[in-house]
């Protein structure tokens, strides 16, 4: 009898090759095609020789090595190449077969996909897988939504092949519906942006005021890594800082200071605009990227534009490092308070079922941003299924209380001093909005009535009931209608 494998996987690039490796070490068999058919045969006279991996030189080849319901896996560039195999896959599948996108698909892509497939009897699945190369081998976080009925039959093959926590729960679940899984993994991707602004803030701060060593600085992350701020990207910062090329010399210090990105902070930053939600850390990150983009024109500027007159940091030097840790714990509690607010406006606007307590638990291992704090955020919610905002959590109120003072010390200092902080200062601009009874937006709606006679309502009526004066005496009774983008 011939052969069968239990999923197909198109796309032989380093993601690709990575998963099938890992589900064949898991005791699953792969199929694997690649638009390059060299690919194929490349892989499987290479990593995977000798492995339950089966080549495909067709995608009707690889249709015909599939269990049924056939599941079909891409693994290639987000867009127009994901439409394009799903049309060609299409008249090689029958009804309740399955396709997964597990590339980074923007989720309005995935609630179009889910809807599309199921016209036609099929089912889709559009997933964030998280953790990279390193992640996809020996386990990723994966993000799994789309359509309901195919979960069961991924579920054995993503929760096995996901990394785990220490009692063994699988950093894999069900999301929800359509675009859900997408979109989690878009808000992991936008968080992460501000993981790493936040860092590389800690980084300029003592480096340029601290004046400390890449050998200093990694012996304080490093130790920062054994405590709250445990974490993949914390480790690396640490382990980056302390590199040395073949001429003894720290390769950081010779890397260009020009960020790229691939549009996923982006994306959070529109969905973000889109749905009314101040996720203020995530874009001040992803403008921060845009900036050192600039370096021509900052390099040009550095010379004709003056700051601040520098003084020597006068203070100690150790109590400053613990403010400057407690700063990047209270703006990260922050950015991960303003991404779980993104999460629930969504689940509103798009009809979403998400468990917030899960995806945290989605995050704890086999992803960029995985660390200790993400267990603090599934208790959180184990506490209370229905909360509003992460800060309002007794654990997280309590935090923000300790990490207050030296987080104020921290941007007003940097702010003195010229160096730009904009993750750290944005996310305390907007826990002091948040925790503000009033805001001076009386003072804006009266200016809107007042040129454009957009109304406003009043403190002493009840909410809902609009009111419009006539500021000039010219502008007569007549009222723009009331609406909110």
């Amino acid at each position: 009898m011939e052969n069968k494998a239990d999923i197909g996987l198109i796309g032989l690039a380093v993601m690709g090759e990575n998963l099938v490796l890992n589900m064949e070490s898991h005791g699953f068999t792969v199929a694997v095609y690649n638009r390059t058919v060299e690919k194929v045969d490349n892989f499987l006279a290479g990593r995977a020789k000798g492995k339950n991996i089966l080549g495909a030189h067709s995608l009707e080849e690889l249709v015909k090595l599939l269990k049924k319901p056939r599941r079909v896996m891409l693994m290639v560039k987000a867009g127009k190449a994901v439409d394009d195999f799903i049309e060609m896959l299409i008249p090689l599948l029958e009804t309740g077969d399955i396709i997964i996108d597990g590339g980074n698909s923007h989720f309005p892509d995935s609630i179009r996909r889910t809807k599309y497939l199921e016209s036609k009897g099929f089912l889709f699945i559009g997933t964030g897988v998280s953790g990279g190369e390193e992640g996809a081998l020996r386990g990723p976080s994966i993000m799994p939504g789309g359509s309901p009925a195919a979960w069961p039959h991924v579920k054995p093959i993503f929760q096995a092949i996901a990394a785990k926590v220490d009692d063994g729960t699988p950093c894999c679940d069900w999301v929800g519906s359509d675009g859900a899984g997408h979109f989690v993994k878009m808000v992991h991707n936008g968080i992460e942006y501000g993981d790493m602004q936040l860092i590389c803030e800690a980084y300029h701060i003592m480096k340029d005021v601290l004046g400390m060593s890449n050998k200093e600085m990694h012996e304080v992350f490093a130790e920062w890594n054994k405590g709250e701020l445990n974490s993949y990207l914390i480790e690396i910062t640490s382990n980056i800082l302390n590199y040395r090329d073949e001429n003894k010399k720290y390769v950081v210090d010779y890397i260009l200071d020009t960020a790229g990105q691939k549009g996923t902070g982006k994306w959070t930053s529109i969905a973000a605009l889109d749905l009314g939600v101040p996720m203020t850390m995530v874009s001040e990150a992803v403008f921060a990227r845009c900036l050192s983009a600039m370096k021509d024109e900052r390099v040009v500027a550095s010379k004709i534009l003056k700051g601040p007159t520098r003084k020597k940091f006068a203070g100690s030097k150790k109590k400053f490092i613990e403010d400057i840790r407690k700063a990047v714990y209270a703006s990260k509690i922050t950015s991960y308070a303003q991404g779980f607010m993104l999460m629930r406006e969504a689940a509103k606007e798009y009809t979403w079922d998400l468990n917030y307590g899960g995806i945290a638990l989605l995050w704890r291992n086999g992803c960029i941003i995985r660390s200790v704090f993400l267990g603090k955020i599934k208790e959180a919610f184990d506490r209370n299924p229905q909360l509003n905002n992460l800060l309002l959590d007794p654990y997280f109120k309590k935090i923000m209380a300790q990490c207050q003072e030296s987080w104020r010390k921290v941007v007003a200092t940097a702010t003195q001093l010229g160096i730009p902080v904009p993750a750290m200062s944005s996310s305390l601009v907007f826990y002091d909005g948040y925790r503000s009874k009033r805001l001076p937006a009386n003072l804006l709606q009266a200016q809107r009535d007042y040129f454009g006679a957009h109304q406003y309502e009043r403190i002493d009526k009840p909410r809902g009931e609009f009111f419009h004066t006539n500021w000039t005496g010219r502008g007569g009774e007549t009222a723009s209608s009331t609406y909110v983008v």
